[in-house]
């Protein structure tokens, strides 16, 4: 999902209609609300429900929570912090897109509770949306698992495959070591279910919302890695191809709005349209009314038909185009429609397999496609001179139907050239050119005076030039040395390239996505000039960019500039990256990968300071891991790093974000669980831990058997200072140990 808050602006439109008419009595339960069309729930009914938070991520404004065996989306107010279990009373308005929601104005938090109990799902069950905003648990093998970047966060995808089909789970937190163990793993996932939908709000799929990475439960961890698997040659990948199929044929109806003989037909009723894959080269007239059946199907994210037959019914019923504008064609409302546009044409070309129109319409362009026949000899193509005012119709065909995305490209399908009239032609005498004509004639009467004044002034500004770059090259390399943060460095850089460049907008791309400088909003229409920024060992750190006019040739001064940013840039990057590994090194074990004992202390100090004054609680966990020592005994160090590992990566899955899993030393472990309501939180948090060690633990080829010794301590009740706490946590995990082996 990309840009929710923009997606639910939507959603505020009852807001124009609301304050003078009387207001009905709230909605109190969810199932009132499920009860609600589309059209009602749109019309922002008041209501007034409490429910239990099955999911929430407050950057995102999204939460949902259920009461029974239902459940809802609402969208937040800003500010409110929630986790999973917590109960709420909700206030608000209801609204209506993809399906009845909810848009709150208040929430109170009553009291913390357990979290609803999942219901067991297939893709069936979720397909037909029979647990929509439900907690549920499905149990599939994951078949990609990725980090992306989403608004000021990342974000973990992964692609699970069911039984029946696949679906998107979308989880934060994840590592990128938990991500790798993930791949190929058949897993048990409970999560939110929900749907992905297109820009016509048609249901294309599934998407699951996780709350965190111990919601992922392995169930069977891949027989090997994906990156120890044999070298298979390019042209021989098939062999590993397989599929069992149980998609059923279904049929549709509707007329006929496109039809290209042997790829595909275009059916439409009503507001709803549908692209179907063909091979039939029967005669069909655009217009008929027809039946299709085919096997459904996404492609790009619109529903398509694969494999379609069709039945004409020789009886025609044309569709109506519907005018429309280039905005509302960018926002994806109209995948597949019949639709007509305005615009002007400022370009026309022939190819192999088809015709193409370039086209503008409030100031961006798009095209307009007439496809080749496969039969009969080629017609030639319409001549439409540029700067003409033209009609197209025909089918809109977008890259991307995320309803969450702002404008995306589209181009307009024609079905014959009759589908372009002109409705002005260009002409000559027009302000635009008389406007040019004067320029000119202004230009050649000052170009003489001009020219001698501005060479002059070449010659001064050159060497003042040369002295500013020096001295912006000198502070930058200060600013290397010292401790000025790396984008503010990288910002230096960027900027004194511009300078050097005339002022060109210049930017700069690093290895982990981010960006510096000003990049201009339509690179594609400008010459841009990269170099790489490389660190001294070959490896690429980024990229530096300039644009130009795109008329422009590339000059010796401009590789020059470029080639003097990429150094400064990289010996910035890699002196950042020094000091930014001694810091790592310095606050994380190096063995597991989590915080060490350094960490824990500054985030204990932290915590007691900041719940001191609000009188807030959090819990310390102290680990002690049981019999240890018999297994670096008989099978050695090796073992014992790599069984210290996977019990840290568990351990780590049963914690929420917030929280901290520290290593002390040896086989000596402690957790700060922040964000606790009482003692039973913690112990709940300390249960999953203790749970962990349940299943045997996979290490080069051996199943070896985990435990631990937990011992907890609670702020302020066991403890009001950092030494305090870890000793009563301390204690407690020794009581723990005693009682084992006394056997009690």
């Amino acid at each position: 999902m990309k840009r929710l808050i923009a997606a639910f602006a939507l959603l505020l439109a009852w807001t124009a209609l609301a304050g003078a008419a009387p207001q009905p009595a709230p909605l109190t339960t969810l199932h009132q609300i499920h009860s609600l069309s589309i059209d009602e729930a749109a019309q922002g009914l008041p209501v007034a429900f409490e429910a239990t938070v099955t999911y929430f991520d407050g950057p995102l404004y999204t939460l949902f929570v259920q009461d029974g065996d239902e459940g809802i989306y609402v969208a937040p107010p800003p500010g409110v912090e929630l986790v999973p279990g917590d109960r709420v009373l909700i206030r608000g308005k209801t609204a209506g897109v993809f399906r009845p929601n909810v848009i709150n104005d208040n929430i109170v938090l009553l009291h913390h509770g357990a979290v609803p109990k999942p219901v067991p799902a297939t893709f069936d069950d979720l397909i037909h949306v029979r647990y929509d905003s439900v907690l549920v648990s499905v149990r599939g093998v994951v078949r990609t698992a990725d980090k992306r970047p989403y608004q000021n966060t990342m974000t973990s995808d992964l692609l699970l495959l069911t039984e029946g089909g696949y679906m998107i789970v979308i989880a934060d937190r994840f590592s990128a070591k938990e991500l790798e163990a993930l791949l190929d793993a058949e897993v048990e996932i409970t999560g939110v279910a929900g749907g992905q939908f297109d820009g016509k709000t048609q249901m294309r799929g599934i998407q699951f919302s996780v709350s965190s990475p111990a919601d992922v439960k392995i169930l069977k961890y891949a027989s090997s890695s994906p990156w120890s698997l044999p070298l298979t040659p390019m042209d021989k990948i098939m062999t590993g191809y397989h599929v069992t199929d149980h998609t059923q044929r279904l049929r549709v109806h509707g007329s006929v709005t496109y039809y290209e003989p042997g790829s595909a037909v275009v059916l439409q009723n009503g507001p709803k349209s549908l692209w179907i894959d063909t091979s039939t080269t029967d005669p069909i007239e655009i217009g008929d009314v027809a039946d299709a059946t085919g096997f459904p199907s996404s492609h790009n994210g619109f529903l398509t038909l694969a494999h379609g037959e069709i039945n004409d019914s020789h009886v025609q019923a044309p569709v109506v185009p519907q005018l429309t504008t280039y905005k509302a064609l960018a926002s994806s409302v109209h995948i597949i429609d019949l639709v007509t546009v305005e615009a002007t044409v400022v370009s026309a070309a022939r190819g192999g397999a088809q015709d193409e129109y370039g086209l503008t319409a409030d100031g961006q362009l798009f095209s307009a496609i007439y496809r080749h026949s496969r039969q009969g000899a080629l017609p030639p193509m319409k001549q439409i001179p540029i700067g003409s005012r033209v009609r197209v119709t025909g089918i809109c065909i977008t890259e991307d139907s995320n309803p969450y995305n702002e404008e995306v490209p589209f181009n307009i399908l024609m079905r014959s050239f009759d589908d372009i009239q002109i409705i002005a032609n260009p002409t000559l005498l027009n302000t635009r050119n008389l406007m040019i004509l004067i320029v000119l004639l202004l230009g050649i009467v000052a170009l003489a005076g001009v020219w001698g004044w501005r060479l002059e002034r070449t010659v001064r500004n050159q060497s003042a030039a040369t002295a500013e770059i020096e001295r912006k090259r000198s502070h930058i390399l200060e600013d290397i040395n010292g401790s000025r943060p790396l984008p503010d460095v990288l910002e230096k850089i960027v900027a004194m390239v511009s300078f050097t460049l005339d002022g060109a907008p210049c930017w700069c791309e690093i290895a982990d996505g981010s960006k510096y400088g000003e990049a201009p909003a339509a690179p594609h229409k400008l010459r841009v000039a990269r170099a790489n920024i490389c660190a001294r060992r070959g490896l690429a750190l980024g990229a530096l960019f300039a644009a130009f006019n795109a008329k422009t040739a590339p000059t010796d001064s401009e590789a020059l500039a470029l080639d003097n940013g990429t150094r400064l840039a990289a010996l910035a990057i890699e002196t950042r990256r020094l000091y930014s590994d001694l810091r790592r090194r310095s606050e994380f074990d190096l063995l597991t990968d989590i915080h060490n004992r350094f960490s824990l202390d500054k985030r204990l100090d932290v915590l007691i300071e900041e719940s001191r004054p609000e009188a807030r609680v959090f819990g310390l966990i102290y680990i002690d891991l049981d019999k240890f020592k018999p297994i670096n005994d008989r099978y050695g160090h090796h073992v014992g790093d790599l069984f210290l590992q996977e019990v840290a990566l568990r351990m780590k899955r049963q914690l929420r974000g917030g929280d901290m899993l520290a290593r002390l030393g040896g086989d000596e472990f402690a957790a700060l669980v922040s964000r606790v309501h009482d003692r039973a939180s913690v112990e709940e948090a300390a249960l999953r831990l203790e749970r962990c060690f349940e299943e045997p633990f996979a290490v080069e080829n051996l199943l070896l058997q985990g435990a631990a010794s937990i011992g907890i301590a609670l702020y302020p009740e066991d403890g009001a200072t950092r030494d305090s706490l870890l000793t009563a946590a301390d204690a407690a995990m020794y009581a723990v140990k005693n009682r084992k082996r006394k056997g009690g």
